[in-house]
């Protein structure tokens, strides 16, 4: 058989589309939901750390319960049917986030954060499957950068129709079109059934393998009650009740999959041990990239220069991509530097304006008095990294295939430690930008957002396809959705550390500072992940065939 030749296999569209769809209205959802928890006037008036804290719990928690999850699919449901009862949950649950009441917010997100649980291991789990015969095992790296791209074509046309239906009709319909895309995708997967029934295989259980019940009783029991002392502890010892809660729930579960590695035969514990190495490293990555739906929208939003004018004010206008701002000099004059306006007798309080476009623009840029101006829609900007995503796919991925043809290709590790590197690079592109922009003290223009964004999403190719990759190549047959579990909780936890970074945005002075930081923790990463390549190397070329 000729490699260079061989089709993929007929399931990759309806898996590529329906990931597309069900990404279509969870980004949807991300763009606009720390903008929706700050809007004074029809969010909930959250101010920057009450938004990003309880961002990072959600995305923290959509991405824990995969292990769940996974876990029920491996032994219980199969992937077909968690994938479809996942997506059903996470459509309804998107639907009713835009129901301005907090305990249905709270109940959208509970849905939300178990339907993930349910599609996003699986789905994932299912592709590794359809790839794992003599005909398409060469083609995995590929297929999963290919199904990674249809993540970031959903990723980046959501905004847009997040931006007009939200300016047009409100947040209700924007929220409920993210509902809308979910359905579609599950209509998807439900036609593409016949080309991956057959490998649609639970996997038998072994002696060594530890019954549901127990898991239960010895796993999500203490995890449940590991959180609610978090929560009720009188001091925040990690900032806030819910990081503590989330850290807290984070214990029982990470002592399970250490358990597996402990308690593997010599066969399996190297692989084992292998992929709990790297979900460590990957944690810090996500920590930092995960930043998209808070600190960098707030640059977005706060820093950046959006104003149109010409045919883009006529275009975005017309499409409604673009809101039209009302310029009023004693407004601005009363707003500290956080963006919050302030009494007169130096307390800070909300209203309706918050934040105030104006507020760092050169006094002779400033537009008249009562005068308006257009600018595009902050959301938007959450475009900027999967159109980067699709522009690069194809070049990456030519890359590797040239590389390959070379026999020059850099093993899966060795892609994910120079993800790492690469990805730190961006956090210096954004120091720039503080430096540009005189610590926020004036906007810059979005061609430093992108410029970060292109740097940063180098790096998400190199590392992102490639984690799902080696999970299901390294992975015991037995266990391969469990440990893909554990590739999301890995980026649960970076999530939730993403929400605690960016809750202190307010508390650096020097903005440029906070980017350091980023660079720093992907920079400790690299070098944990150089320390340990030659041994991640070993293991990979004795277990990957």
């Amino acid at each position: 058989m000729n490699p260079s030749k061989t089709k993929h296999p007929k399931a990759l569209p309806f898996l590529f589309f329906s990931e597309m769809w069900e990404r279509f209205g969870y980004y949807l959802m991300i763009g606009i939901f720390t903008l929706y928890l700050k809007d004074v006037k029809e969010g909930f008036a959250m101010t920057e750390a009450e938004s990003a804290d309880l961002y990072g719990t959600f995305i923290g928690l959509v991405f824990l319960t995969p292990f769940l999850g996974g876990l029920l699919a491996d032994r219980y449901f199969g992937y077909r049917n968690s994938i479809i009862a996942g997506g059903l949950l996470m459509g309804v649950g998107y639907c009713l986030m835009g129901i301005h009441s907090k305990p249905m917010l709270y109940l959208a997100m509970t849905l939300v954060i178990f339907g993930n649980g349910f599609f996003k291991p699986n789905i994932s789990t299912l592709l590794g499957n359809v790839y794992s015969t003599d005909e398409h095992r060469h083609m995995k790296d590929d297929g999963y950068n290919i199904f990674y791209m249809g993540i970031n074509i959903g990723a980046f046309i959501c905004n847009f129709f997040g931006a007009a239906l939200q300016i047009m009709l409100g947040w209700t319909w924007a929220f409920a079109a993210a509902g809308v895309g979910m359905f579609i995708g599950v209509a998807v997967f439900l036609l593409g059934t016949k080309h991956y029934k057959a490998f649609d295989v639970r996997k038998a259980l072994q002696a060594e393998d530890m019954p549901f019940i127990r898991i239960v009783w010895m796993i999500l029991i203490p995890s449940m009650l590991a959180g609610v002392v978090g929560w009720i502890i009188p001091s925040d010892i990690f900032g806030s009740d819910s990081t503590d809660a989330f850290i807290f729930a984070c214990i029982p579960v990470i002592y399970f999959y250490a358990s597996l590695y402990f308690k593997a035969n010599g066969q399996e514990k190297k692989p084992i041990g292998a992929l709990l190495a790297i979900f460590a490293v990957v944690t810090m990555f996500w920590a930092v990239f995960k930043q998209n739906g808070s600190a960098l929208n707030t640059w977005a939003d706060r820093y950046t220069n959006r104003e149109l004018t010409g045919v883009q004010e006529k275009v975005f206008t017309s499409v409604k991509f673009a809101k039209e701002l009302t310029y009023t000099a004693d407004s601005v004059e009363q707003y500290d530097p956080y963006f919050r306006l302030q009494k007169v007798n130096g307390e800070v309080v909300k209203e309706w304006g918050y934040p105030v476009y104006f507020r760092n623009i050169k006094k002779e840029n400033l537009p008249a008095e009562g005068s308006t101006v257009s600018v595009w829609a902050t959301n938007l900007s959450q475009s900027i990294n999967p159109g980067w995503v699709i522009m690069l796919t194809p070049l990456i991925v030519a890359f590797f295939t040239f590389l390959r043809s070379r026999r020059k290709e850099p093993t899966t590790p060795t892609k994910i430690a120079l993800g790492l590197l690469i990805s730190g690079l961006s956090a210096l592109v954004m120091f720039a930008a503080v430096k540009a922009g005189s610590n926020g003290a004036e906007k810059v223009s979005v061609w430093w957002l992108i410029a970060s964004y292109g740097v940063i999403t180098i790096g998400e190719l190199f590392l992102s396809p490639m984690g799902l990759s080696i999970v299901s190549k390294l992975s015991p047959p037995r266990i391969t959705s469990l440990m893909m579990g554990g590739w999301f909780l890995s980026t649960s936890i970076g999530n939730k550390l993403s929400g605690v970074l960016a809750s202190m945005w307010d508390s650096y002075e020097n903005k440029g500072d906070f980017f350091l930081v980023n660079f720093v923790l992907l920079l400790v990463a690299f070098l944990f992940m150089l320390a340990i390549l030659k041994w991640l190397n070993t293991i990979f070329r004795e277990y990957v065939k």
